[in-house]
């Protein structure tokens, strides 16, 4: 089965700078990815560029069984989140909270975040996040991870803002194995258009076997998708 994870900056193109639907469900059919973690998803708020996003790249890409997770509302009532979107009957999900540090010891923007966890009909969990940008939310979010795997038939993914070097993902290391060891080269996610960093990952319990994993070199978001092939 082949994962995807990206980031899709609540689908604007990154060439135009306009929200666009067709581009980002044309990328997600043609991947012909099973399951599907996605990054800065809006979702029917207040403000007319709140649409039902999740619903709209569901419909458009013909996989029929999506869910929307809340993190924020922006302005009070413009909610915004993570999605995932699956070829599996999705038997049970959960929108998990991170908890947001008591104080903030930076100087730079918080935002609170979530965690997907997904049990699907053929017995994988899946979950999918998106880590904010300080130390202290790292430390929040990758305990909240940690404490949520599963030991079997388990997949996480999504944009952990942090570099394969950090000591923040040292207890999902613990757990879980990195499949981008199985790139053919560095490869790396940030920014698309001339990458950087890596920040984006897909991580799979230790009994799943990887048959390959890629950033291919798409420049449609902010960042590129990371894709895994698994035999589970």
């Amino acid at each position: 089965m082949k994962i995807l994870t990206f980031n899709v900056q609540h689908f604007e193109n990154f060439n135009t700078g306009k929200i666009d639907f067709n581009s980002f469900a044309e990328y997600i059919k043609n991947s012909g990815a099973d399951i599907i973690g996605l990054n800065e998803i809006r979702s029917k708020g207040i403000d007319p560029d709140y649409e039902n996003q999740m619903e709209i790249i569901a419909n458009l890409s013909g996989i029929e069984n999506y869910y929307f997770a809340k993190a924020i509302d922006f302005g009070g009532k413009n909610p915004y989140g993570n999605g995932m979107l699956s070829k599996f009957k999705i038997e049970k999900i959960e929108n998990i909270p991170i908890p947001d540090p008591e104080v903030q010891a930076y100087d730079g923007y918080y935002e609170t975040r979530c965690l997907i966890k997904a049990k699907l009909e053929n017995g994988i969990t899946v979950m999918v996040t998106h880590f904010g940008l300080n130390p202290d939310e790292h430390a929040n979010a990758a305990k909240t991870v940690a404490e949520n795997l599963e030991k079997e038939k388990c997949i996480l993914m999504g944009d952990f803002n942090v570099t394969p070097e950090s000591d923040i993902l040292k207890p999902i290391r613990a757990k879980m194995k990195d499949t981008s060891k199985y790139f053919t080269e560095n490869l790396l996610s940030f920014p698309s258009d001339n990458p950087e960093i890596k920040i984006d990952y897909i991580f799979v319990s230790e009994d799943i076997e990887v048959i390959n994993a890629d950033i291919p070199s798409v420049v449609l978001s902010d960042h590129r998708p990371h894709v895994a092939v698994l035999n589970i």
